[in-house]
Parts: C-alpha cells; sequence; structure tokens
C-alpha cells in the first residue's frame, strides 16, 4: 500500500497549525542558538590561549576588594601552592614595581602574570614574574618570598594588585581573582608618624598578660610610640589589654592565621615540630612590619614581647640612637645581644638592695613579672651572638629574618652591651646552671618609679586589678 505523508492524515485546520507550530520551534531553536553564541563567545579571538590584548574592562567590583570595606588579607593564588599576604610599591631599585610579599611552597618554581588595578582598569603583565624565596626558611616545605610585579607602561601607579598562575586561561584572568591593595604608595623620609616603633610576630596562645602590660608600658618608657602585634589567638585577658591599647592608639593588632591555608609548626625545627610553615608564619610577619612602616616610622624594632632592648647609660632609646649613628653609622642595623634571665629562679636581690614595693595584685594577674627574676645566665661563647634582636631604619631594609638582616643597604653592626643589650625574660636557655652561677642585674629597677605606677593603672582600667578604696 502507497505510504501517506502525515499531512495527508490532517485537516486543513489542523494541517495550518502544525505548520505554524513547527515555525515557531525552529525560531526559538535559532534564538537559542545565538544567545549560547553571544553569551559564551570570548571578547577578542586569537588562535591561542593568550589573551591578544592586555587591558580589560573587569566586571563591576572586580578591579580591588570584593570584600564591602574589610581588610584583604592572605589570598591564595589558583593553580599553584602560593598565598599572598600584602603588597607594597617598591620606591628603591631605580624602576617602578610592586613588591608582593607571599609564602610560597619551595620545591614548585610556580610563574605569574601580575594584575594591577590602573585607574579602575584592569592591567595584566607581559613579563613572567618569578619567587624569590628568602634563604631563611628553616628547611620547612613553605618559605617567605618576595613577587616584584613591574608595573606596566601607561600605568604610574597601581591601587590594588594580584597574581595568577602564568598557565591561567583567559576567562580566568578575568573572573573569581582576589586583589591586595597596594601600600606604600609615597616616599616619606621626614614628618613621619612615629619614631619607634616595634613588631611583635607572633602571638598564638597567648596567656602572658602581667609581662605583657609591663613590656609596653616599658617600652613607652623607652620612647616607643607605635607597637603592632601579629596576632594568631590569645586569651580572653590578653584581648582586654589589646583592646585597651588599641584604643589608646599605641597598638596595631594584624589577624595573622595561615591554619586555613597550611599546616603551620609551633616551633623552629621540622624534625620536632612539624607542619609546612616554620613558627606560625613569623617570617612573613616581620617581613611585612618592616613594609608597613617603612615610610611612617623613623626606626623599627624587631623582636618579641618577651624581649626589651635597654640603654645602660641613657634611659630611652630616643637617646640611644643618635649615639649608635655616631658610633656605628646612620641607617645600619643595630644588633642587641640576648642576656637571659630564666623565669624559673626566684632569688632575693644581695643585702646591699632592695626590691620596690609591687602591687600583691599582681599575683592575681596571669603572666610572668619580670620585676621579680632580676638574675641573668652569664654570656658564653657558644650563645655570645645567638638570639640577639634589632632595631633599623626600615627605608634601608629589604628583607629581613627572625635574628637579623638578609638584604639592606648598608648592613649590621653589633652594639657594645655597655652601651645597650637585650634582657630577656623567659625559660632559661642554660638549664644546667645553679642559681649560684646566675648573675645579678638590677638596671630594669631604674624605671620602677614610673614602670609600678603605671602597670597598676592599665590593670585596672583593663578590670583586671581591682580598684583601689584607699584613696
Amino acid at each position: 500500500m502507497e505510504e501517506k505523508s502525515l499531512n495527508y492524515y490532517l485537516q486543513p485546520c489542523q494541517l495550518k497549525k502544525f505548520k505554524l507550530l513547527r515555525v515557531i520551534i525552529i525560531v526559538i531553536t535559532i534564538l537559542l542558538l545565538i544567545f549560547r553564541i553571544w553569551f559564551y563567545w570570548p571578547d577578542s579571538y586569537s588562535s591561542t590561549d593568550e589573551p591578544p590584548i592586555r587591558e580589560q574592562s573587569p566586571p563591576p567590583q572586580q578591579c580591588g576588594p570584593r570584600t564591602n570595606g574589610r581588610q584583604v588579607s592572605l589570598v591564595a593564588v589558583k593553580e599553584t601552592k602560593t598565598i599572598l599576604a600584602s603588597a607594597y610599591q617598591e620606591h628603591r631599585k631605580g624602576k617602578k614595581e610592586v613588591r608582593v610579599i607571599a609564602v610560597v611552597l619551595r620545591k614548585e618554581n610556580a610563574a605569574y602574570r601580575c594584575l594591577f588595578c590602573c585607574l579602575d582598569k584592569l592591567l595584566i603583565s607581559e613579563s613572567i614574574s618569578h619567587s624569590n624565596i628568602h634563604r631563611d626558611h628553616f628547611d620547612f616545605a613553605y618559605g617567605t618570598a618576595d613577587i616584584m610585579c613591574p608595573l606596566p607602561s601607561g600605568c604610574e601607579t597601581t591601587s590594588h594588585i594580584s597574581l595568577i598562575s602564568s598557565a591561567a586561561k583567559a576567562e580566568e584572568i578575568r573572573y573569581d581573582v582576589s586583589f591586595l591593595e597596594v601600600k606604600n604608595q609615597e616616599v616619606k623620609s621626614d614628618s613621619l608618624s612615629y619614631k619607634f616603633t616595634v613588631c611583635i610576630s607572633t602571638m598564638f596562645d597567648f596567656t602572658n598578660v602581667l609581662q605583657l602590660v609591663q613590656t609596653l608600658e616599658m617600652l613607652q618608657l623607652l620612647g616607643v610610640d607605635r607597637v603592632v602585634i601579629y596576632k594568631t589567638n590569645c586569651s580572653k585577658e590578653t584581648q582586654r589589654v589589646l583592646d585597651y591599647y588599641t584604643e589608646k592608639g599605641l597598638v596595631e593588632v594584624i589577624p595573622w592565621s595561615w591554619s586555613r591555608f597550611l599546616k603551620v609548626s609551633r616551633g623552629f625545627m621540622p624534625s620536632l615540630d612539624p607542619g609546612d610553615l616554620h613558627y606560625y608564619g613569623q617570617i612573613p610577619a616581620l617581613n611585612d612590619c618592616v613594609y608597613r612602616y617603612m615610610y611612617k616610622s623613623r626606626y623599627v624594632a624587631l623582636h618579641d614581647i618577651d624581649e626589651l632592648i635597654l640603654p645602660q647609660s641613657v634611659n630611652s632609646w630616643s637617646e640611644l640612637l643618635p649615639r649608635l649613628e655616631g658610633k656605628y653609622g646612620a641607617d645600619k642595623c643595630y644588633m642587641f645581644e640576648n642576656n637571659v634571665f630564666p623565669t624559673t629562679v626566684r632569688k632575693p636581690p644581695p643585702a646591699s638592695q632592695t626590691l620596690p614595693t609591687q602591687s600583691p595584685g599582681w599575683q592575681n594577674v596571669p603572666g610572668v613579672n619580670i620585676l621579680a627574676h632580676l638574675y641573668q645566665e652569664p654570656i658564653i661563647k657558644e650563645t655570645d651572638y645567638m638570639r640577639f634582636k634589632i632595631i633599623v631604619n626600615p627605608r634601608a631594609v629589604f628583607s629581613t629574618s627572625v635574628h637579623g638582616l638578609l638584604e639592606s643597604q648598608k648592613g649590621c653592626s653589633w652594639v657594645d652591651r655597655n652601651i645597650a643589650r637585650m634582657y630577656h625574660t623567659r625559660a632559661p636557655r642554660q638549664p644546667n646552671l645553679k642559681p649560684e652561677q646566675l648573675l645579678y642585674n638590677d638596671r630594669l629597677l631604674s624605671y620602677t618609679d614610673r614602670l609600678i605606677p603605671a602597670v597598676n593603672s592599665v590593670l585596672r582600667e583593663s578590670g583586671l586589678l581591682p580598684e583601689d578604696k584607699s584613696h
């Protein structure tokens, strides 16, 4: 039997409806194809994976932070094991570039392209950047690094910067990138905000409240007007003290937690304290602090909360530093001998000495009382030049480590211990010493007339010491 078409069986009215439906389906199909091609087609075509142009108009709010005003920190670079900490304009190398302080997997040898926010346009570097890994990494898998990004032509300054893997695709360049603010836009050598800044890193699991207050008050007596603390975590009593000093304008607290990216070590040796990164990210914190205050502070000191650099013949750093510059030269890094006062030993002073009266309430404040530990370990050859700390002109520094600088313009000089030295109140370094082998040193007592009332005032105002009802 002859095969009939579908139209043979349809009535004329039905046939018209069928034809109309078919036309509608064809039109819709064509429109969907046009929309798909338009939506997914790149802005410009190239036969290679590299975008043919280096200037792009980013989507709204992409060129810059996307955090509703919150501070951007610790940006991970996709397709690499690199984490970006901060970015600073570098003015001292003879060319316009941005220094990105980062933590990198040392064995990876990643390559990057730099993304610049320049006048609200996104510029992508033509050249490839690599990391310069600092030599002090203590054999941990990750180390601190500088990644230098030369500014592209036509871009005098950049407000924000980010990095991508050099292998990233064009669509990855344009979308889903987090940026860091570029600081140090202007060079300043005078009219600086602070004279002495102390960088303290890193604060973790911290409960040593009494020594924290004593140290911060001692630093102010020495002339310090800014203290920067890189904090991972601390007790609630510590936080009350930090809030108090932050409100007073002395302390700046930088949140410093790498645990969402890496397993941080609690110590200095991978074999004893396993982890990816040395001591809660101490080295990137110190480098960040030097650059953060490069054009804010005349001098920067790098030491811990249990350390104090004390002049021996004058009473303040304001008097000390001109002497150091005159003796050793200006713009140097000054290295101070480490003298340990073990907290495991409590001895009364010699018969000829009398300790000043201290508040009995200090016994109820958690932490070490530095005025109760005035006996120091003798300096021996094995430890004479170990674990020293420094005061520097930050504008003469390129990179630093925990003890001393890695790269600077004028190098470092040891300070004569009779001019100044560091007092380190902590667990013993020479635990086998007998108490009678320790040496009495009462230099700290010369500050007690001002120190004790200041500490009492802070503890009361922080709610850690009962109010004095006798007045």
